[in-house]
């Protein structure tokens, strides 16, 4: 039984990293209202599977939603029971997620480099620091919570200070969470460690028969726990999900060629990819020198923490590099790995070679110099604006406020440029600290082009009038959690669809998505408002129909609600 000094002494160690990230990450994900199309469409299908009680099978738009597994949106709907429905509690629970994940880096690191206490601490600061890392958390989405259970089945395979042999029924929970969470891709987050255990762990080398006979019945029992889910909800779902969710949705997007009857996210990206975004995963410590030289000095022997990050990191991104389909935020868990390599790549230099570990040479002055030259250009952008010399929608909409983000890039600059002991340190609030101001620039210039409650708000309120709504081309559920619709949005593919729904729904509504604002918009259309780069346009079915068909409709009663790109409203084209 550990004493209460110990407890205390595990409660300091979170101190101060986790408060200093947990107030961070709220202060973003708080920042502006969900993202689309990630986050909109993840709170689409809560919100429908709520709404219609559909607590087995997920759904979007009226239909089955074979592309994701339901534990998120079980835990959306557990804080729903409590709170009531709203996007607040599905926001704390990804910073809930992210949380668990930099404290199960550093239990991690305790178990994996017992010899090396700063592990333990220096591994959450690189994590937290990561900027795609931390930017993508703010989505709420699967991968944040499927690098919970990875990391957790990792850390049951991890020898403890009392026992060597992993805890396997705690591992085989953790993958059936995993795959709960989304899918058989859990099982490649977690495969080569358990893999090639014998080259990392004593124990598994001593007891081979048990390492792997245990593992797989671990494994058996994380697919145990999908199959008890997926088999009632593919035979509840129909025999097109149960192919769906069986099948396409998993062999199209690793298997080039295979042919879905209905439209796939699949991603489909060359085998280079991820090799070519890595500085974007890895930023800020690709600007690091003092990483990378650490990395490139290693040497054989390799401790056993070294050995079980390479195990995990370097045959899994091989794998996903070969799979067909490609997102950034799929090798989220293999960013935990990568760090844990990192920092035991920097402890081994210092231990081994200190005279080059301590070298100023290879310090954070390549991010400061890059902050500071960020900050001068932040200072003149509205200069080149004003003067015609840069145009653009970021620059456009940035300079009004640039300069006073240039003073704290030129602060972390400064503090980059700080020689001596806690370096990673600063490096990892410099990081934080920056992401979250560009995350501020963003909400406070550009996120009205991407907030949907005024088209969501007017679908909600035809809805409750008793028109029907159409979408011109594939709909992804982006209105249906603020409009709070309860009915499906008919998606209208070509010309005929457009004709028969306007003549069955001559008082519908039709959204549409033009790459370029046409004049009629301003003059018949019902809501004209910026979406990223291009526009969202609700028309009333009939005028549409009649501008298609070359007719001059009726005038309409009141002139359209036009919203300009800096989130307010005007009459004139913004």
């Amino acid at each position: 039984m550990p004493s209460p000094y110990r407890r205390s002494e595990h409660l300091r160690s979170l101190w101060p990293w986790l408060p200093l990230w947990t107030v961070v990450a709220l202060l973003a994900i708080f920042a502006h209202g969900p993202m689309p199309l990630y986050s909109t469409r993840t709170l689409a299908v809560a919100w429908e599977m709520w709404n219609q009680h559909h607590w087995l099978v997920p759904h979007i738009n009226g239909e089955p939603y074979s592309e994701k597994a339901p534990l998120l949106f079980w835990l959306i709907h557990a804080g729903w029971f409590v709170f009531g429905v709203g996007d607040g509690w599905p926001r704390v629970l990804e910073v809930i997620f992210g949380g668990a994940q930099l404290v199960l880096i550093s239990l991690l690191a305790r178990r994996l480099f017992p010899s090396r206490p700063w592990m333990a601490k220096a591994a959450p600061w690189t994590l937290l620091a990561l900027s795609y890392a931390f930017l993508f958390g703010l989505q709420i989405m699967y991968d944040v919570l499927l690098a919970v259970w990875a990391l957790g089945a990792l850390l049951c395979l991890a020898p403890g200070v009392r026992r060597d042999e992993p805890r396997w029924w705690l591992f085989g929970l953790c993958i059936g969470f995993g795959l709960l969470t989304k899918g058989p891709v859990m099982l490649l987050h977690v495969l080569f460690p358990w893999l090639l255990g014998p080259l990392w762990s004593d124990w598994a080398r001593t007891h081979r028969v048990r390492w792997y006979g245990r593992g797989v019945l671990a494994v058996l029992l994380g697919l145990v726990m999908l199959v008890a889910w997926a088999l009632p909800a593919g035979f509840a779902g129909g025999e097109a999900y149960m192919h769906r969710l069986f099948f396409s949705q998993t062999a199209a997007r690793v298997i080039h060629g295979v042919q879905t009857a209905e439209p796939l996210q699949s991603h489909a990206r060359p085998v280079l990819w991820y090799l070519l975004m890595l500085p974007l995963l890895l930023f800020p410590f690709i600007g690091w020198p003092r990483a990378w030289v650490a990395l490139a000095a290693l040497r054989r022997p390799l401790e056993p923490g070294l050995r079980f990050a390479l195990c995990w990191v370097v045959p899994t991104f091989l794998l996903f590099s070969l799979v067909r389909g490609k997102q950034l935020y799929y090798l989220l868990p293999e960013l935990a790995g990568t760090m844990l390599l990192l920092c035991g790549a920097i402890a081994t230099l210092r231990e081994r070679r200190p005279k080059l570990a301590n070298t100023g040479w290879l310090g954070t002055w390549p991010l400061g110099v890059g902050s500071l030259a960020f900050a001068l250009l932040l200072f003149v952008l509205p200069n080149l604006v004003g003067g015609n010399h840069l145009h653009g929608e970021w620059p456009d909409a940035c300079a009004p406020y640039s300069r006073y983000f240039a003073v704290v890039f030129l602060l972390l600059g400064l503090l980059l440029l700080l020689r001596g002991r806690g370096e990673l340190r600063r490096l990892a609030v410099a990081g934080l600290v920056g992401t979250l101001a560009l995350n501020t620039l963003f909400t406070l210039t550009m996120w009205p082009r991407y907030e949907l409650r005024p088209t969501s708000q007017l679908l909600g309120a035809a809805e409750q009038a008793g028109k029907e709504v159409g979408y011109l081309g594939n709909y992804e559920g982006q209105f249906h959690f603020q409009g709070r619709l309860i009915r499906p949005i008919e998606e209208l593919r070509d010309p005929g669809q457009l004709a028969a729904f306007a003549q069955a729904h001559p008082d519908g509504l039709v959204v549409q998505h033009p790459g370029k604002l046409a004049p009629d918009a301003l003059r018949y259309a019902l809501l004209v408002q910026p979406f990223r780069s291009s526009w969202l346009v609700v028309w009333p079915a009939a005028t549409l129909l009649d501008l298609r068909n070359g007719s001059t409709p009726p005038e309409p009663e009141q002139p359209p609600q036009v919203y300009k790109a800096d989130g307010g409203r005007s009459r004139t084209l913004p």
